[in-house]
């Protein structure tokens, strides 16, 4: 049955804690011998009950801003007073951020997430205006002393999400917590409980005063959690994934006795689930590229779906249409142009390797891939074989031998042709001195000709690149 108290090893993990970041004595001294209270709460103590790593730090006081100031203003190493208006000074101590509020109990508008914040008296009143039990917990220092008003630890043996309060005066307060539920479905492992699914069911509408930062970057967090399909299902099914990534739910397409297909909704959260488990191939992992590219890949199918004679569906063009869409979402939810440029291209080649059909392709069409896939190839790879969910075994072991036979061919051109430096066989400056013309639009189109070029025919000599472009001049002129 689940239990209030800490057992011996969750003692010691506490215990373990504290042990190796001896700051943390050192500053509870501080705030004691100040004549005010200090204690680690949030997503802190939540984790070193549950024996995870972290390098941030959350902090509650009975102290003001200015009296957090003058207790640390000589023990830090650095200061920042951005969050003063809530209550929250923050600071650098060693490699370790900090960040130390006064005792709130807030008071919120129904239009607004923004708090009217009032200070409170007591450690109790602030712990339960957070988001969920199991991040209501505190260890008070420098007593080490663990409180759990909520029943937290209670949560976390039955790995359940609850709110101090009730979740519809919790998701009132903060819609954002609602998508903070999803996320801690996918980071921790939990499941949210009834009440919790039934408010953010209810209230999912509440969203829409929460600013596209704030939803991306939570969305961001789960997308990168150790189960993020899990998190994106609490999504769709409470309807937030309607209110903030509609193409989504989008995919979960109508189905006719007549017309079958692929259910794309399913199909694209275990090409999510493939392509996790392909990262290993990447520099570093968890990768937000390519897990946003392979979520949503698809979302252009809802637009192109065609029913034709004999039972089938299409979806010409999905992957251009696709790619538009996930412009015009991710620019919706303020992601950087740079991400939004690596999610759409591979969503616009997700299907290319499908006309390499048995291995026909030509070099110069194995250098075309190579050239319009350019940094983003590798996650290309992952996107391409992670989209192959057929419960056919033989046409999965085809699919990988043949993507297996174009990985190979690649490295072989790569190592042969420099691939992935792929440049005309001349530069701007050779092409306006062998055309005699200057800087302009001309050098461009030498320039793109020389490319496709060096396409068609692979490396060539000076000597022949010069050839191919005077002829190429001349008959231009």
């Amino acid at each position: 049955m689940p239990t209030s108290e800490l057992t011996p090893d969750r003692r010691a993990r506490i215990d373990a804690v504290l042990a190796d970041n001896s700051f943390l004595a050192e500053l509870g001294l501080l705030f004691t011998d100040a004549g005010h209270e200090l204690a680690i709460v949030g997503g802190p103590v939540r984790d070193a009950v549950l024996g995870r790593p972290g390098n941030d730090w959350d902090f509650a006081t009975s102290a003001k801003p200015d009296e957090i100031e003058r207790i640390t203003g000589s023990w830090a190493d650095a200061m920042w007073d951005v969050g003063r208006e809530f209550g929250t000074i923050g600071l650098r101590k060693g490699s370790h951020d900090l960040e130390i509020t006064t005792y709130r109990s807030d008071a919120y508008d129904a239009s607004s997430r923004k708090p009217e914040v009032n200070f409170g008296d007591t450690i109790d009143g602030d712990l339960s205006r957070r988001d969920f039990a199991v991040n209501a917990m505190a260890i008070r220092l420098p007593s080490a002393e663990f409180v759990d008003l909520f029943g937290g630890l209670a949560d976390i043996e039955a790995r359940t999400l609850r709110t101090p309060v009730t979740p519809e005066q919790s998701f009132s307060d903060d819609p954002l917590r609602m998508m903070r539920a999803a996320r801690f479905v996918s980071q921790l492992g939990f499941t949210a409980a009834p009440e919790v699914v039934s408010a953010m069911t209810d209230m999912a509408e509440r969203l829409e005063i929460v600013s596209a930062e704030r939803v991306r970057d939570e969305l961001n967090k789960l997308l990168i959690g150790d189960d993020p399909v899990a998190g994106l299902r609490l999504l769709v099914e409470t309807g937030l994934a309607a209110q903030m990534l509609p193409e989504l739910p989008a995919l979960i397409l109508e189905r006719d006795e007549h017309h079958r297909h692929k259910d794309v909704y399913e199909h694209s959260l275990t090409v999510l689930e493939q392509a996790i488990a392909l990262e290993a191939r990447l520099e570093s992992a968890p990768d937000l590229v390519i897990r946003l590219a392979s979520l949503l890949h698809d979302i252009g199918k809802p637009k192109t779906r065609r029913f034709v004679e004999g039972g089938t569906v299409t979806f010409h063009h999905h992957d251009v249409v696709g790619a538009k869409l996930v412009r015009k979402r991710m620019r919706a939810l303020r992601y950087s142009n740079d991400l939004i440029d690596q999610v759409a291209k591979l969503v616009e080649l997700h299907l290319r390797f499908h006309g390499y059909g048995s291995g026909e392709w030509t070099d110069s069409a194995v250098r075309r891939y190579v050239r319009d896939a350019g940094d983003q190839l590798q996650r290309l790879h992952i996107l391409t074989r992670a989209d192959c969910t057929t419960r056919n075994a033989k046409k999965a072991l085809r699919l990988q031998r043949t993507y297996d036979e174009l990985e190979q061919r690649i490295a072989v051109l790569a190592e042969a042709e420099e691939l992935d430096a792929m440049r005309p066989d001349l530069d701007g400056a050779q092409i306006m001195t062998i055309l005699g013309i200057g800087p302009g639009p001309e050098v461009g189109e030498a320039y793109r000709f020389l490319l496709d070029l060096r396409m068609d025919r692979g490396p060539l000599s000076e000597a022949d690149a010069t050839e191919a472009l005077k002829s190429f001049w001349a008959a231009r002129s």
